[in-house]
């Protein structure tokens, strides 16, 4: 099939040429794509789809408008005929673990850019080297952790991600070393807290929400977040959104009680709290 699109013209300019293969990637139809898929491994499919991810997420960084062109030329190659298949796992991975939407900014000339879907956080208190990339797996964790009931077992944490591609025990092409990122920096950043589980033999440990989470971001924001990815209501999970919803109430309860009596309001703001 490729040497009948080379065939077609012999003459054609190199960016002729490029147009033709996209034109050629898009046009496939869904069986055209299934037959392609079926000539290869699910590994290889999935190599070529971390391998975008890995691309889009670099680009992101210069924050230049990436050309389909180039994913076709540097990163899809010899794999045309899934291209569809392709973009659409990358951009699932993209805003299930990183809180990212592939979005096309230019129809005519094909260019897209990686829109955040985060909760509010201070970036600035993560390390800047693949900060995006960090926020969108600290904002997972602390997602799957408010869905849990505000804690989780280590194992169940390290399971989830592994669902997502992420493998703890294994070196990420961008995190590093995911179990030391996750139990050393950001514990000791205070986005997460990281307990040995009383009683357990052999030890056990679990993960909550630090106090620089609880500072940063919000439970109805992190709900949203999974509300947004999941293509639901954030009210379909009516325990977490009464949760939610009450910590609102709480947060601009006390917010109006400090700006309307000063430090008296915040001292029996304290004792309330105390008394109950």
């Amino acid at each position: 099939m490729a040497q009948k699109r080379c065939s077609k013209g012999p003459g054609l300019s190199q960016g002729e040429d490029l147009a033709a293969d996209e034109d050629y990637a898009l046009t496939q139809s869904g069986s055209q794509v299934q037959r392609n898929l079926e000539r290869l491994s699910p590994a290889q499919v999935d190599q070529k789809v971390s391998e975008l991810v890995q691309y889009l997420l670099v680009k992101d960084q210069k924050k230049i408008p990436i050309k389909r062109a180039d994913i076709l030329k540097n990163v899809i190659k010899d794999y045309r005929g899934v291209y569809s298949e392709i973009i659409k796992r990358a951009g699932r991975i993209l805003q299930q673990v990183f809180g990212l939407q592939l979005v096309e900014i230019d129809p005519k000339y094909h260019m897209y850019i990686l829109v955040s879907n985060l909760p509010r956080l201070e970036v600035e208190n993560l390390k800047q080297d693949d900060c995006t990339a960090k926020l969108g797996l600290l904002t997972v964790i602390l997602s799957f952790l408010f869905m849990k009931g505000n804690a989780a077992k280590e194992s169940a944490v390290w399971e989830m991600l592994r669902r997502l591609r992420v493998d703890p025990g294994v070196r990420h092409e961008v995190f590093g070393d995911v179990k030391k990122l996750v139990t050393e920096e950001f514990v000791r950043q205070k986005y997460l807290e990281y307990n040995r589980i009383p009683h357990t033999d052999p030890p056990e440990f679990e993960f909550q929400w630090g106090a620089r989470a609880a500072k940063e971001t919000s439970k109805m924001q992190i709900l949203r977040f999974v509300a947004k990815i999941q293509s639901k209501d954030p009210k379909a999970w009516s325990t977490q959104y009464n949760e939610a919803a009450a910590e609102e109430a709480a947060v601009g309860g006390l917010s109006q009680d400090t700006s309307t009596h000063g430090d008296t309001g915040g001292a029996s703001q304290g004792a309330r709290r105390r008394t109950r």
